[in-house]
């Protein structure tokens, strides 16, 4: 698969200005513009760096797929950012494991995130925490249902984070309208087949292995490149079951199967990703590698370091961002998006 890798990212007035004179290529609808490409094409040694109007076929064919728009994903415009908010009724997840544990906590939990502004909300019944067990899918479904039955009231879409594919039917029957699957839809032999029927949209994440064995994987000969092949391979396998792409978001991945260093090459060289055509889904809240950066900071005390990871992985063309602290990141967005579009200044 040949990949272009978005360089020499302008954003503002800049990115427009550059546009208008034929120097810059849009970068879909994420508001940033390029001006240089990194020709990618590891099947004939090809990895150079080219500017961007210079182009030629077949790269200029390949370039089109980067600067189509995407208009909507899960009902929801894409004109700006949209925050996921994390509901985990969980006894072990990482973070926050316990806290929303009991339905009416979970529920309560949702509706302050609502409150505050989140666009979705993410409930999980199993911890994919490193090293974690599964969960039975009868106590995985026990835990949320309840949760996602009460919270589609609010209005936001909800969205069911789970590897098992009879779990994601039940989720869906009972209001949920897009399904997070940390396996790619790998982990179920079912799951492509289930989520192919339905009318919901879909979160395909980066993974290798389980999350119990996964570290054992952080093995890549370029972690950027690598992680977008596999999941056009996933985005394929997908579109081969009849689920359009539109209907596909992509996340990277961050800490599963890799360690702190390829997360932050990751980050930085996220462009990558569109030439997926599929809407960027980044969670990195309160993960471990922001530790290193918080003065070994515990879970909870990393708000500062994943708001920094939240406004760097949207300069890099992320549209959803899957966060625990949902009233902090929705202001530190507004204030991003505004910045970066005058237009939208109040």
């Amino acid at each position: 698969m040949r990949l272009i890798e978005p360089l020499g990212l302008l954003d503002g007035p800049e990115a427009e200005a550059c546009v208008a004179a034929g120097l810059a290529f849009r970068l879909g609808n994420t508001g940033l513009a390029f001006t240089l490409a990194r020709l990618i094409d590891w099947n004939h040694g090809i990895d150079r760096v080219e500017r961007a109007a210079d182009l030629a076929p077949p790269w200029r064919e390949r370039l089109e797929g980067l600067v189509k728009p995407l208009t909507a994903w899960a009902s929801m415009p894409l004109s700006r950012p949209a925050v996921m908010g994390i509901v985990n009724v969980t006894p072990d997840s990482f973070s926050d494991g316990g806290e929303h544990l009991r339905a009416e906590d979970a529920v309560a939990a949702g509706e302050a995130m609502a409150k505050a502004g989140a666009d979705i909300l993410d409930i999980g019944g199993e911890s994919t925490r490193p090293g974690s067990a599964p969960v039975p899918v009868e106590e995985e479904q026990a835990r949320i249902l309840p949760v996602i039955r009460s919270l589609t009231g609010l209005g936001l879409p909800i969205s069911v984070d789970t590897r098992n594919a009879a779990t994601m039917a039940a989720a869906l029957d009972s209001g949920a309208a897009i399904i997070n699957d940390v396996s790619a839809l790998q982990h179920d032999p079912d799951a492509l087949t289930t989520v192919a029927k339905r009318d919901c949209s879909l979160v395909l994440m980066h993974m290798r292995g389980t999350p119990s064995d996964m570290a054992a994987h952080a093995h890549y000969r370029d972690v950027a490149v690598e992680v977008t092949l596999e999941l056009a391979e996933r985005v394929a396998a997908a579109e081969r079951a009849g689920i359009d792409r539109a209907r596909i978001a992509v996340d990277p991945g961050i800490g599963f199967a890799k360690n702190s260093v390829q997360n932050l090459m990751l980050l930085r060289r996220l462009p990558l990703l569109m030439n997926l055509g599929c809407t960027i889904l980044v969670g990195l809240s309160r993960k471990r590698f922001l530790a290193g950066y918080s003065g070994g900071a515990g879970p909870k005390q990393r708000g500062p370091a994943s708001l920094a990871g939240a406004l760097f992985a949207l300069a890099r063309g992320a549209r959803v961002l899957r966060v625990h602290d949902v009233a902090e990141t929705v202001q530190a967005v507004r204030t991003w998006h505004g910045l970066t579009r005058p237009a939208l200044i109040p």
